[in-house]
């Protein structure tokens, strides 16, 4: 029986999807929980429709994150921190650090997880890293990271 999913269901598949699945499965658990429906013209026609306007809505957000990475990549952050002797650092530089510095520079709000550091930065120097901003979109952040 094709069914079309009106709310994320594990296993199955993501809402407004198209699926095969058995009468039994439908009629006993995805019906009376109304999260799918029967492929009728009608609702296919309005899974059709929300497609589009997922769609649209995707491409301007991303458009919007390519504009954000072009200007980040042009931003050189700087980040002080107390350093000894031959530049090492008495702590280190995590991505936590960098996300607030981002913030007070660009006033750009990114989730420290999104700041793809492999390995704290413990050396006065420059550095780029990349900061995952959307599923595509990559901005590579320069950080100088100078002694106080």
């Amino acid at each position: 029986m094709k069914i079309v999913l009106f709310k994320d269901v594990p296993d199955l598949g993501e809402a407004d999807t198209l699926v095969n699945v058995s009468e039994g499965y439908a009629r006993n658990y995805l019906l009376p929980r109304k999260l799918a429906g029967p492929a009728t013209p009608a609702i296919l026609a309005g899974m059709e429709k929300r497609h589009a306007e997922k769609e649209k809505q995707r491409a301007e957000k991303k458009a919007e994150f390519e504009a954000l990475a072009g200007k980040l990549s042009s931003q050189e952050i700087v980040i002080e921190a107390d350093a000894g002797e031959g530049g090492k650092l008495f702590g280190s530089v995590t991505a936590q650090d960098i996300a607030e510095a981002l913030h007070k520079a660009c006033q750009v709000e990114v989730d420290k997880r999104k700041v793809e550091l492999g390995d704290p930065i413990k050396l006065v120097g420059e550095y780029t890293v990349p900061v995952k901003l959307f599923k595509d979109i990559t901005a590579e952040l320069k950080i100088k990271v100078v002694s106080k």
